[in-house]
C-alpha cells in the first residue's frame, strides 16, 4: 500500500497532518507517541510579536465540535525560528509547516520571510483569517483583493511552497481560491473554523468573553468537503483538507473531495492519539476498499 504523498515537491510518508492550534508547536506531544508517524505538522500559529489572546472565557463546548475565541495567543517569529522551529526538527524528521498570521501586509511580510529563511521549515501556511487593521477590519480572506494582495507580498519573500489558509466565512470561497492561485499560491488549505456562538441562558450573556468564535469539529465534516471539492475543481494548484476529520474514513473521504493531504484539527482536543490512530488504520481501509496507492483517489469526485 502506497501512502506517500506530495506537496509541491515535498514529500509526506502520509497524508495525516495535525492541523495548527491543535497539536501545539508539535514538541509537546513527543512524550505522548512517536510523531515521525505523522506524514506532517502544522505548527501553532504564529504572529510578528508575542500574543495574549482574547479574554476568558474564550472555548465553548458544541455538539459534535466546540467554538475558540483564543485570539491568536502565541510567542511571536523570533521564538518561532530561535527555539520552536530548532527543538521540533530535532525530534521529527518529517513534513515541518510554519502557520502564519498577520493584521497588516507587513506583518505577513515579515514573518513569512523568517519561516521560509529558518532551514527547519518545509511549507508556509497562510492564514488569511485575520482581520485587516488597515482595511477596516475584514478579515483579508473574505476579499478576493486582500487575499491576492496577501499572497503576493509573501510570495515575492518566500522561496518555500506557500499554501494560503482560506476561511469558510465568504460566499464564494472558489472566487477566493482563485485570486490566490492567480497571485502565485503553490497551494491551498481549507476550511479554517466557520464563525459561531453560543449563549448562556441562566446568565443571559454570550459563553465566549468575545462573543463570537469559531466553529469546529466532527459537525463542519459535510461543509468542509464540499469546500474542498469546489476549490479542487476551481483550481489546479493542491489543496490539503481540514475540517471535522476524525477517522481514516473521513481522510479518504477528504482525499476523494480532491485534497492531495488533510489536517486533523478539534479532535486532537477530544483524542490526542487520534493522528496516530488514523495513520495506523489507513493501510487496512486502503485495502478494504481496493486502494493500492492513496494518490489514486485524489479528486475522484
Amino acid at each position: 500500500m502506497v501512502t506517500e504523498v506530495s506537496l509541491c515537491g515535498v514529500s509526506l510518508k502520509n497524508p495525516v497532518i495535525p492541523a495548527s492550534g491543535t497539536f501545539g508547536f508539535g514538541t509537546e506531544m513527543a512524550g505522548v507517541y512517536d510523531l515521525n508517524l505523522l506524514g506532517g505538522i502544522s505548527m501553532k500559529g504564529t504572529t510578528l510579536q508575542a500574543r495574549y489572546g482574547n479574554e476568558c472565557p474564550r472555548i465553548a463546548e458544541c455538539p459534535s465540535g466546540l467554538i475558540n475565541s483564543v485570539g491568536l495567543q502565541n510567542l511571536g517569529i523570533d521564538v518561532l525560528v530561535r527555539e520552536k522551529l530548532p527543538g521540533l526538527r530535532k525530534i521529527y524528521g518529517g513534513c515541518i509547516i510554519a502557520n502564519i498570521s498577520g493584521f497588516s501586509i507587513d506583518e505577513y511580510v515579515k514573518c513569512c520571510a523568517a519561516a521560509d529563511a529558518a532551514p527547519q521549515t518545509d511549507i508556509i501556511e497562510v492564514n488569511i483569517s485575520c482581520p485587516n487593521v488597515h482595511g477596516g477590519g475584514l478579515a483579508f480572506g473574505t476579499s478576493e483583493a486582500a487575499a491576492a494582495e496577501v499572497t503576493a507580498a509573501v510570495k515575492a519573500v518566500c522561496r518555500k511552497p506557500v499554501f494560503v489558509k482560506l476561511s469558510p466565512n465568504v460566499t464564494d470561497i472558489a472566487a477566493i481560491a482563485r485570486a490566490c492561485e492567480n497571485a502565485g499560491a503553490d497551494g491551498l488549505t481549507l476550511i479554517n473554523t466557520i464563525l459561531g456562538m453560543r449563549i448562556d441562558i441562566r446568565r443571559r450573556r454570550p459563553v465566549v468573553a468575545n462573543k463570537y468564535g469559531g466553529f469546529s469539529g466532527r459537525a463542519v465534516l459535510p461543509i468542509a468537503l464540499r469546500m474542498v471539492n469546489q476549490v479542487a475543481h476551481a483550481c489546479s494548484i493542491p489543496v490539503i483538507g481540514c475540517g471535522g476529520v476524525s477517522s481514516a474514513e473521513d481522510v479518504v473521504e477528504m482525499m476523494m473531495a480532491g485534497a492531495t493531504a488533510v489536517q486533523v484539527g478539534a479532535e486532537n482536543l477530544r483524542n490526542p492519539y487520534v493522528c496516530k490512530e488514523i495513520v495506523e488504520k489507513l493501510p487496512a481501509l486502503m485495502q478494504e476498499l481496493g486502494i493500492e496507492n492513496i494518490n489514486e483517489i485524489i479528486r475522484t469526485i
